[in-house]
């Protein structure tokens, strides 16, 4: 079932207690790095969202550090590289939260909110924050579309919105419809490690969101996965 109405916040506060290495880890940044954000991330776009994409949690030097999702890491290059191309975003991204990027008809979140450590949540740290992923979704009622970036993403997206994960394997390129109504479309992680290794490559990953646009503008049924290699 799609996550309906909820008074639970779409985005935790930002001394969220609820996991507590991740509280401590935490609080280690802080000393460490009192300038940075060090602070769950919250979600980031356009209200009437069409596409919601997911990621796993934000990386230490990355948007723990900035405070908006996929900003200061590798990973947000090749994102907000994409989304602009395929009409999601205007082009200004310069990995900083006041680069003036502006999201149209996208938002973009993470299954965690909270860096950690090692960028390896556990799976209690990803049920703990599950609450704000179903709320976030609640919040963004025009969403049609949700990109999972990475297996756990996709996990966690499906497991929101209570399909089975049998039914849809996670496997870059597919998309799968739900019968909540929603589809879920699958790509590798835009990390800098699978792109250095070759799992993932930019013309892949622009393939993606290319058929993300089909899927949002209603020209693609997203019955079966597209040949993004």
């Amino acid at each position: 079932m799609r996550p309906g109405s909820s008074d639970q916040p779409r985005d935790p506060d930002r001394n969220c207690p609820l996991c507590p290495r991740l509280v401590a880890y935490r609080e280690e940044q802080r000393a460490l790095e009192p300038d940075w954000h060090n602070a769950p991330v919250p979600t980031f776009g356009d209200t009437g969202a069409r596409l919601l994409v997911v990621g796993l949690a934000p990386g230490r030097t990355g948007a723990n550090r900035t405070g908006r999702p996929f900003t200061g890491d590798y990973a947000g290059v090749l994102l907000y590289a994409a989304l602009s191309a395929a009409g999601f975003a205007n082009g200004r991204f310069d990995a900083r939260p006041d680069d003036g990027l502006v999201l149209t008809d996208a938002a973009v979140t993470n299954a965690v909110r909270c860096v950690p450590p090692q960028n390896k949540p556990t799976t209690a740290e990803i049920r703990a924050c599950a609450p704000f992923l179903s709320a976030t979704l609640a919040a963004l009622p025009q969403v049609e579309v949700v990109l999972a970036l990475g297996r756990i993403a996709h996990d966690a997206v499906l497991r929101t919105i209570g399909a089975r994960l049998s039914a849809h394997p996670f496997k870059h390129g597919a998309v799968h419809s739900t019968a909540c109504g929603l589809k879920v479309a699958d790509s590798y992680h835009p990390s800098r490690y699978n792109v250095n290794t070759g799992v993932l490559t930019d013309a892949m990953f622009h393939a993606v969101l290319a058929n993300v646009r089909t899927l949002v503008d209603g020209t693609e049924d997203g019955s079966a996965a597209i040949a993004a290699r």
